[in-house]
């Protein structure tokens, strides 16, 4: 066995940095908890996190303990070493710590790696950073439960998370972006501003959509529809139940099977709740035989679909067990494939910018290990969406065997105001399902020939939209999709005719107006219209009754003073065409 320093040590590097800070911090529980068993403790996106089986359940107050025993061990200056050992010999030094030996016993090699740092001893393969000396500013900022593995039918572990930066500067800017992450908080906002609700009476997992909310989720629909009819899309309706063996012709139920709900018996048949709309458009498709002249064909559908998620995956509108997929599919020649992508590309981009995503990443998904259908046939459906994007002028990256099993796909991830990543609209060739389904148009030749699909969303699910939303404006919506446009405050009961007057006004125009005629201080009201992100306040007294005008503040307290009504109902309506 040898024993020396770590020779990839790299202090700057902030995945090292981390990597070691986990080792420290399973270090400090260790001394404070010497029973403890230690799962894994990797690097993730900003911090780092450490699974441990522990003998009761962790406080906020032991996070500050571990925080004073990372802080003296990181004082100890102590030298990360590396060392080679036997399986057999880790064994031994891992005898008491199951979840060790498991991942051991998993290990393809004769030997391993262990990494030694003051009292503790983890099996690793690296790097650290040469000493606890090279571990910067750190912060553990929260606890959680996970199941080893990630397998609900295994132990239930406690997971500390902690992050670490080179300097004081960039770990204070990342926990202000922390706390501003938990102020736009969608599950936080989305209660504040009485959009939605998920009950455990109905269902983990399933949205209940509040007057609000479905105002805003309506006018999102209603703009979706109106720019797909736009572009010759026809739109289309399916039922929400139908045979299993739909999904099992389709490949769904084979390489999905967990994530699908369980069949139920109607009248001696399975069916199950659908789990996408695809084999519904194919059948739409296939009600009548398509001649060359009709193609392409662009079905669409607000489709709500369910699948089974585990309740530990859960995450308010992000991750649910029942969703709407604002889905299509195209149905086209191979000869027009590649201008349908470029056109659903198009469509993509404009419908981002129309809700204030200026910045998003692309990926080119390719090929899974499992798939169906023939490398030939992947090669071209990944050369057609690499053409389209080339095309469209569309910056992108390849992301390695993340396709769905029928075809590659185009991601784009939306970038929100706090610079997060969030699912956006997808587009997927597929050669296989055609073949399916035996899915053909008549050709110029009067035979048959196979269809080629394009599957595609433009927005994803209008759960997880929601939610990307909400906490990309923070709650503050533009005033096109405001579930209410403008407050209309009266100072005293005398202004309650001219206010209804006015809100009739406004109301016959589409605004989206109320009137709050509580027996509330002025300023009160003002003061909860912009807690519930209003855009407009209108304030009317006796200097307003008078001269016909309304006093128009802003949500963010801007006042601009006396307008008259149809000045103020001018600004509003500019505003909302040009969703701003």
């Amino acid at each position: 066995m040898t024993s020396k320093a770590s020779p990839r040590a790299q202090p700057e590097d902030l995945d090292c940095m981390r990597h070691s800070a986990a080792h420290v911090m399973a270090e400090a529980v260790q001394s404070l908890f010497p029973g403890a068993r230690f799962g894994i403790g990797p690097t993730i996106e900003d911090g780092f996190y450490y699974d441990f089986e522990l003998p009761r359940t962790l406080t906020p107050e032991d996070l500050s303990a571990i925080d004073a025993r990372m802080r003296q061990s990181i004082a100890a200056n102590s030298p990360f070493l590396r060392e080679e050992v036997t399986k057999e010999a880790a064994r031994q030094l891992f005898a008491s710590q199951p979840y060790k030996l498991e991942l051991i016993d998993e290990l393809p090699d004769e030997k391993v790696t262990v990494y030694r740092q003051g009292s503790f001893t983890d099996l690793c393969r690296g790097p650290h950073v040469a000493s606890t000396k090279g571990i910067g500013p750190f912060k553990l900022t929260s606890i959680a439960g996970a199941y080893w593995r990630g397998d609900e039918h295994r132990p239930m572990l406690q997971r500390i998370y902690g992050t670490a930066f080179a300097t004081g500067k960039d770990l204070e800017e990342y926990l202000q972006k922390v706390e501003e992450a938990a102020r736009r908080d969608h599950r936080r906002v989305g209660k504040d501003l009485d959009l939605f609700s998920l009950r455990e009476e109905v269902g983990p997992g399933l949205v209940l959509w509040h007057p609000k909310g479905a105002i805003i989720r309506r006018v999102i629909e209603d703009f979706w529809k109106q720019e797909h009819m736009k572009r010759g899309y026809q739109l289309v309706y399916s039922p929400h139940i139908a045979r299993l063996d739909l999904w099992k012709t389709s490949g769904h139920w084979e390489m999905y099977r967990e994530s699908l709900y369980s069949p139920m018996d109607v009248e001696g048949q399975d069916y199950i709740v659908k789990p996408m709309n695809c084999p519904f458009h194919i059948f739409i498709f296939k009600s009548h035989l398509r001649s060359y002249r009709e193609l392409p064909i662009r079905l669409a559908e607000l489709g709500t679909v369910y699948r089974y998620e585990r309740s530990g995956t859960l995450h308010g509108l992000a991750r649910v067990r029942g969703f709407t997929q604002d889905d299509a599919h195209i149905f086209c020649r191979p000869d027009q494939l590649q201008n349908e992508i470029v056109a659903v590309l198009d469509l993509a981009k404009f419908m981002m910018k129309a809700f204030g995503f200026q910045d998003y990443e692309v990926l080119l998904s390719t090929r899974p290990e499992k798939y169906a259908g023939t490398l030939e046939i992947w090669a071209e459906a990944t050369e057609a969406l690499q053409k389209a994007l080339e095309r469209s002028s569309t910056p992108y990256q390849v992301d390695p065997g993340e396709g769905v099993f029928y075809g590659p796909k185009v991601d784009i991830k939306l970038k929100d105001a706090l610079g997060r990543l969030w699912q956006g609209p997808t587009t997927q060739v597929d050669f296989n399902l055609p073949q399916r389904f035996d899915v053909n148009f008549i050709g110029e030749d009067s035979k048959e020939h196979r269809v080629v699909m394009v599957h595609r969303t433009v927005l994803g699910s209008m759960e997880r939209f929601m939610a990307t939303l909400v906490e990309h404006y923070g709650g503050a919506f533009p005033v096109w999709l405001a579930p209410v446009q403008a407050v209309i405050i009266p100072i005293a009961d005398r202004h309650l005719d001219y206010v209804r007057e006015v809100a009739g006004r406004l109301s016959a125009t589409g605004l989206r107006v109320e009137v709050d005629d509580r027996t509330e201080r002025m300023n009160l009201k003002i003061r909860e219209a912009q807690v519930n992100k209003v855009p407009y306040m209108l304030v009317v007294g006796d200097k307003e009754q008078a001269a016909g005008t309304v006093s128009l503040r802003l949500r963010n307290n801007q006042d601009l003073g006396q307008k008259m009504v149809d000045e103020f109902l001018s600004m509003a309506n500019a505003a909302i065409v040009a969703r701003s």
